[in-house]
């Protein structure tokens, strides 16, 4: 159950409402739910996240499937349900392989083909169990990627990392009651 209940729209005070307007019409589902029902009490800090997740996921070099297996692994690591939920279905629209999402669900090693999922997938854990890159992957990474890539990727894994402990912490519940949630 979520820590802080939604605000009705006709409490929203002023810049609640602009925000609450430019996210649910960015949005496709059209509404303001998950982490932007929490951060439509401070729109500031919600003007800026909603600006960083359009840019993460539209304007960098790093192709969308690996960015969504990124985020689903970050979603995996911290069983933050919500990121989960919106971002398996997305891995699977942009052609991640439906077993992989199953394996990371389950937390084992997916069997992956392509050598830059391998790489995303194996940069993505390493910054989760050890908060760094050793020289040998970031070597790998800037190779495979290049810098201005890498450096794009390494932020949205630290983006989706704050998103992840957001989630997490607010309890931020999942728009469909019968949705399948992680383990624990």
């Amino acid at each position: 159950m979520a820590r802080l209940d939604p605000i009705p729209l006709e409490k929203l005070t002023e810049e609640q409402r602009a925000l609450h307007d430019v996210i649910a019409a960015q949005r496709s589902v059209g509404q303001v739910r998950g982490p932007f029902a929490v951060l439509l009490r401070t729109p500031d800090i919600g003007e800026r996240v909603a600006d960083m997740v359009d840019h993460m996921l539209s304007e960098t070099r790093v192709p969308l499937p690996l960015k969504e297996l990124a985020i689903i692994v970050i979603a995996r690591h911290y069983t933050a349900q919500y990121e989960w939920f919106i971002h398996a279905r997305r891995a699977k629209q942009v052609g991640l392989d439906e077993a992989a999402i199953e394996a990371i669900r389950h937390r084992r090693r997916p069997e992956l083909s392509d050598a830059a999922e391998i790489m995303v997938y194996d940069l993505t854990l390493e910054i989760l169990e050890n908060s760094k890159l050793s020289d040998q992957t970031y070597d790998r990474a800037v190779t495979a990627f290049g810098e201005e890539a890498m450096v794009e990727l390494v932020a949205l894994i630290g983006f989706y990392i704050m998103i992840a402990v957001f989630l997490v912490s607010f309890d931020v519940d999942v728009p469909d009651p019968d949705a399948e949630l992680l383990s624990v």
